[in-house]
């Protein structure tokens, strides 16, 4: 769905039929099962949910053309992680408790976004422009506060004595959530504030369509973009049912609701890095990438974790051996990718070979 132009009927269809599917669900008590017509039920559900966070992307960009950037980018990073938290805290306290789901679900946006997007990204760029640049500086930004993050809240479990396991005491995840917000804000003030040129390449594409937008329609993409949220928080529940009954079916393995759930909430975003990447604006693709991983770890992680703690649950959050690797491996061809401030068709191609390398290792561990 695009900024521009008149509003598509998706952008409000879709949010209305999220909202009139809840009500039917809780008025007539349906309680689901693969059985009796659940799959016919689970068709239904993923298209209006996958359809209403489509329509919440549009309104979010909608705003953000009007915004400007970077806080139109800042603004969809926001909204996806509002969706992001409704459906890991939901799955994870679901009639069956994950809590490997928020540590599989953030290491899967980390691989999704930094070696399949950021990959398909540069290599669709590389293609058709043969080289594109961007802002080494907002780039460097980006990937010392993801480095970071990840490390101490996806490796330092492992290694921490005053807890067996992968896991953080209740006093250390909560100093960890404090340091993990700090930095995300600290992050935030440059991006917004104090370094605002550092996310503008100067080849990028100005916005121009949404920017005539008038104040009834603006007021109605709001309002849309909240019902959306809304709309999509409210089916959480039905769709952590449809994951652990498709999971069960199929035998996957635990690592595999962590991935549905990243793809499922960074569609709309990777919709819209690789268009741009299409219109040899590769910054505002690294934006959106970079941002949303960035914004999972930051926001997504303390969310879940007062949540888990609120509720007496256990939270697991240190990688295995082998995702170790595969972290550590993505982050130094991130930097070598986005150190020169150039990039061609071989860098995307390494990072979509590494994010392959990622799936199999999912299924086939």
């Amino acid at each position: 769905m695009s900024a521009h132009g008149p509003m598509p009927r998706s952008s409000w269809i879709f949010p209305a039929l999220a909202v009139l599917l809840f009500l039917i669900v809780t008025a007539t008590g349906y309680g689901f099962t693969l059985s009796a017509g659940g799959g016919l039920f689970a068709i239904v559900l993923l298209v209006i949910l996958f359809g209403t966070v489509f329509a919440a992307v549009h309104h979010s960009e909608v705003i953000a053309e009007r915004i400007g950037e970077p806080y139109g980018t800042l603004l969809l990073t926001l909204a996806v992680t509002i969706i992001e938290v409704a459906l890991i805290t939901t799955i994870m306290l679901g009639d069956k408790p994950a809590p490997e789901l928020a540590r599989d679900t953030v290491f899967a946006v980390v691989m999704i976004v930094c070696n399949g997007l950021v990959g398909l990204c540069v290599f669709i760029g590389g293609l058709r422009y043969r080289e594109q640049g961007f802002q080494v500086s907002g780039a460097n930004v980006y990937l010392s506060v993801l480095i970071a993050l990840a490390t101490i809240t996806l490796i330092m479990p492992n290694y921490t004595l005053t807890t067996p396991g992968p896991i953080y005491s209740t006093i250390q995840l909560g100093f960890v959530d404090l340091v993990t917000i700090v930095l995300y804000g600290v992050f935030l003030y440059t991006q917004i504030v104090l370094h605002k040129d550092y996310f503008v390449h100067e080849r990028a594409e100005g916005g121009g369509g949404a920017a005539h937008l008038s104040g009834r329609m603006l007021a109605l993409s709001i309002a849309l973009l909240l019902i959306s949220l809304l709309a999509v928080v409210l089916l959480a529940k039905k769709f952590s049912l449809v994951v652990d009954a498709v999971a069960a079916k199929i035998g996957a393995p635990p690592a595999f609701a962590g991935l549905l759930v990243a793809l499922l909430i960074l569609m709309p975003e990777g919709v819209s890095a690789i268009a741009a990447a299409r219109k040899n604006d590769l910054q505002k693709s690294i934006n959106l990438a970079l941002g949303s991983s960035l914004a999972t770890i930051g926001l997504t992680f303390p969310a879940v974790g007062l949540a888990t703690y609120v509720l007496d649950q256990p939270l697991v959050l240190g990688l295995n051996p082998a995702n170790t690797a595969l972290l550590f491996l993505t982050f130094l061809l991130s930097m070598l990718t986005f150190g020169t401030g150039r990039t061609n068709v071989l860098f995307g191609l390494v990072h979509m070979v590494v994010f392959a390398v990622y799936v199999f290792m999912v299924f086939v561990p």
